[in-house]
């Protein structure tokens, strides 16, 4: 069975032990909340050290632009 956790009457959840040493998350690291139909997606927000070269090698042709939309 996946681990459950339970909202507070403060609207907090506690991530389970489990969860949180697979994904190494730490304590003060800042997540980001995307609703998906009825639930949500939980995702850690990356710093800026881990996007740095993210789009290298991307070619600037062939891509939509403004004027390709209806």
């Amino acid at each position: 069975m996946a681990p459950t956790a339970t909202l507070s009457s403060k609207f907090q959840i506690s991530v389970p032990k489990a969860i949180r040493d697979d994904l190494h998350w730490k304590a003060g690291q800042e997540f980001v909340f995307i609703p998906k139909g009825k639930g949500v997606l939980l995702m850690p927000v990356p710093d800026l050290k881990q996007l740095a070269g993210i789009a290298s090698g991307v070619k600037a042709t062939d891509y939509r632009d403004r004027q390709d939309r209806f």
